[in-house]
C-alpha cells in the first residue's frame, strides 16, 4: 500500500517524484519565459497529480510579482444590476483563465476601500469597483489614495461608475437614457408624472432624475417636485415610495423608478392598493434587467448592456500597458416601451 502523506505537498516533493530538478519542476508548473520539453513537462504533470499537489499562489505572486484574481466589488451582489454585470466580467475572465473574487460592499465607501486594500496585498491583477458614486463622501480622498497605491504595484484599477476617479472608467449614459424615455413617455400621451428617485446623493439617482426632468422640460411638460419621492434604491424603496406618492392623491398618469427593482416594488404597491395597472397608471423603470422577464404587465425600461459592461471593463484592464493613462467609455441605452405604458387617449 503507498505511503499515506499527512503534510502539504511541495514542488520540491513533486521533483523528487518526476525524478526532474526543483528548477525544472517550477518551469514546468508555473510557466517560465525557458520552456522546457513536453515530455518532462508531461512527468511534472503527472507528479503533481498523483501527489494532489496545489500550486502557492501566494508564493507565485510574490514571484512574478501579480497573480491572476480579479477582484470584483459590487454595491448588491442580490440586485441582478450587479450580478449582470459580474456575467460579463467572469466570461471575459475565463477566456483569459483568470479568477475572480467577489466582495458585496453593501454601498458603504469605507468597506469598498478596505476590499480594495486587502486586494492589493494579495497581489491581484486587476481590481474592478461596479456602483454608482455619492455626492458627498468622506472616503473619497481615502479610494483615490488607494487605487494609485494599487496601479503602482503592477495592477489595473477599472471603475463602472461614474469617471470621477483616476482609474480607468466604464461609463453608463444615465441622464440620456431618462431623457430620452421622457420624450419617449410624453409621446404616448402621458402627462402628469411621479418619480422614485432612489437617494439623494447617490449620483446614478440623480443622474436618472434629473435626466428625466430634462426631457420632460424639453417636451413641454412641468413636473410637480412634490411628486419626486426619494428612498432606497431597492424592491422595498420602491414599494414604500410609491406608497407615499399614492397618499398624497396627486394627479399622476405615470410613474418613472430610477431603477427596474424600485419599479418592481412600486408595482407591487400598485396591486396592494387597487391601483390597475396600466389602465389608470403607467409604469416605467432603467436597467432591464432579466428579472423583469416575470413581470406582468411587462415593463417599459431603459435597456442597459450591463454584461458588455462587465467584459469591457476587464478587457480594458487587460488592454492596458503598465502607466497608461485613465481611459474612458461609454455605453448608451435604449428605450423599450411594453405594457407597462400603452398609449394614453387625449
Amino acid at each position: 500500500m503507498p505511503e499515506q502523506r499527512t503534510g502539504a505537498v511541495t514542488l520540491t516533493d513533486v521533483a523528487r517524484e518526476a525524478g526532474v530538478s526543483l528548477a525544472t519542476a517550477s518551469r514546468a508548473i508555473n510557466g517560465s519565459t525557458r520552456q522546457v520539453g513536453e515530455e518532462l513537462r508531461e512527468r511534472v504533470l503527472a507528479a503533481a497529480h498523483k501527489l494532489n499537489y496545489a500550486a502557492n499562489t501566494q508564493a507565485q505572486a510574490v514571484a512574478k510579482g501579480r497573480t491572476n484574481i480579479v477582484g470584483l466589488l459590487v454595491h448588491d451582489i442580490a440586485d441582478p444590476y450587479f450580478s449582470s454585470i459580474a456575467t460579463g466580467v467572469i466570461r471575459v475572465a475565463e477566456a483569459s483563465q483568470m479568477l475572480v473574487t467577489l466582495a458585496n460592499t453593501e454601498r458603504n465607501p469605507a468597506r469598498e476601500v478596505e476590499h480594495l486594500g486587502a486586494l492589493r496585498g494579495q497581489h491581484s491583477r486587476v481590481a474592478i469597483l461596479v456602483g454608482s458614486r455619492v455626492s458627498e463622501s468622506a472616503e473619497a480622498d481615502a479610494l483615490r489614495r488607494e487605487i494609485a497605491a494599487f496601479e503602482r504595484t503592477g495592477g489595473r484599477v477599472v471603475m463602472v461608475s461614474q469617471d470621477l476617479h483616476p482609474a480607468d472608467t466604464v461609463a453608463l449614459e444615465n441622464r440620456a437614457g431618462a431623457r430620452e424615455l421622457a420624450t419617449e413617455l410624453v409621446g404616448l400621451g402621458y402627462r402628469h408624472f411621479g418619480i422614485l428617485a432612489g437617494p439623494g446623493t447617490l449620483l446614478t439617482a440623480h443622474d436618472r432624475t434629473e435626466g428625466f426632468a430634462d426631457g420632460l422640460a424639453a417636451s413641454g411638460v412641468d413636473l410637480d417636485q412634490s411628486n419626486v419621492i426619494h428612498g432606497d434604491f431597492t424592491r422595498d424603496g420602491g414599494y414604500t415610495a410609491m406608497v407615499q406618492l399614492l397618499e398624497r392623491e396627486a394627479e399622476v398618469d405615470c410613474v418613472f423608478a430610477a431603477n427596474d427593482v424600485m419599479a418592481v416594488g412600486a408595482m407591487t404597491a400598485c396591486r396592494d392598493h387597487d391601483v390597475d395597472l396600466p389602465r389608470t397608471l403607467g409604469m416605467a423603470g432603467f436597467d432591464d434587467i432579466t428579472t423583469l422577464r416575470d413581470i406582468s404587465p411587462s415593463l417599459t425600461t431603459v435597456r442597459m448592456p450591463l454584461e458588455r459592461a462587465g467584459a469591457l471593463a476587464l478587457q480594458l484592464a487587460l488592454d492596458a500597458d503598465p502607466g497608461d493613462p485613465p481611459r474612458v467609455r461609454t455605453l448608451a441605452g435604449e428605450v423599450v416601451i411594453r405594457q407597462s405604458t400603452p398609449p394614453r387617449s387625449p
